[in-house]
């Protein structure tokens, strides 16, 4: 079974940017959907992103244009790219994978989960 463990979270200012990455572990995430999930405090648990081989991507609405999911298959990584952030964007955020999670935008869909990576965005 992947394990998945992030890293890259922090406190940032309103504008700025983080870059999170999840290292995978004990299998290849060649043949994983792989995504981030986020969640605010007192909120649900969302959907962020998630890429699929080769390369498609997804997005929620909220973060379209600023946050970038990509993988590197040879590392067994995955990164989020977050930009533009807000105070909004703050949580803990999860990277996910599953080898075919539908619906993809539905946390019970992702079957491996890291523990989460705090980010914070400061006004």
């Amino acid at each position: 079974q992947v394990e998945l463990v992030e890293s890259g979270g922090g406190v940032v200012k309103t504008g700025g940017s983080l870059r999170l990455s999840c290292a995978a572990s004990g299998g290849s995430i060649d043949s994983y959907t792989v995504g981030w999930f986020r969640q605010a405090p007192g909120k649900e648990r969302e959907f962020v992103a998630a890429e699929w081989n080769p390369g498609t991507t997804h997005y929620a609405d909220s973060v379209k244009g600023r946050f970038t999911i990509s993988r590197v298959n040879a590392d067994n990584t995955v990164t989020l790219q977050m930009n533009s952030l807000q105070p909004e964007d703050t949580g803990v955020f999860y990277c996910v994978a599953d080898p075919a999670p539908i619906p993809w935008a539905a946390r019970w869909a992702w079957t491996r989960w890291g523990r989460g990576t705090q980010v914070t965005v400061s006004s």
